[in-house]
């Protein structure tokens, strides 16, 4: 397999991931039913992708709610942390409301599971998306990325792990 590629436990298809060193896919998303969240808003900052299969599954709801504990983590890299996945905004409001989420879910609804195929990351067989993550630097360039078996919470290490280095980085330029 190439450095950008992966197979999920589940599949024999190899898919193509979007590689670290390349600029993330544009997108703009529906956040509630009248707003939307573009990538483009968080020019300047870091921004952390966390695509994720479905609201309401088990492994989901355990992941965003570790993200949810150490957003006072994300904060101190100046991260935004955007959760996305092939639900509806309604869904994403209600499942936010039951977790007490404090970041937005993006709803990759219609076309369903567009930007997640922009990224490599939509699982055709099942409809939803893999449980994948980039982050991507201020200037739009994905700087790390992984993608977890579905049912596998990759909890937040490797997340903190490439801002740190992102942060390092900045340090040495400046």
């Amino acid at each position: 397999m190439s450095e950008n590629a992966y197979r999920t436990p589940d599949s024999d298809t190899e898919r193509s991931i979007v590689s670290v060193g390349t600029e993330a896919p544009a997108f703009t998303l529906p956040t509630t039913p009248d707003q939307s969240v573009s990538l483009d808003d968080f020019r300047g900052q870091p921004v952390v992708l966390a695509f994720y299969p479905a609201d309401w599954s088990p492994v989901c709801g355990d992941q965003m709610g570790v993200y949810n504990e150490l957003l006072a983590e994300f904060q101190r890299y100046d991260a935004q942390l955007l959760g996305i996945s092939v639900d509806g905004v309604w869904c994403h409001d209600a499942f936010a409301a039951d977790r007490n989420l404090h970041f937005p879910l993006l709803a990759d609804f219609e076309p369903k599971g567009e930007v997640a195929r922009a990224y490599g990351v939509y699982r055709d067989d099942a409809g939803t998306t893999e449980r994948a993550l980039f982050v991507i630097d201020g200037e739009g360039v994905i700087q790390w990325n992984h993608v977890s078996p579905v049912g596998v919470n990759p909890g937040a290490n490797g997340i903190l792990t490439a801002l740190d280095d992102m942060q390092g980085e900045g340090e040495e330029a400046a």
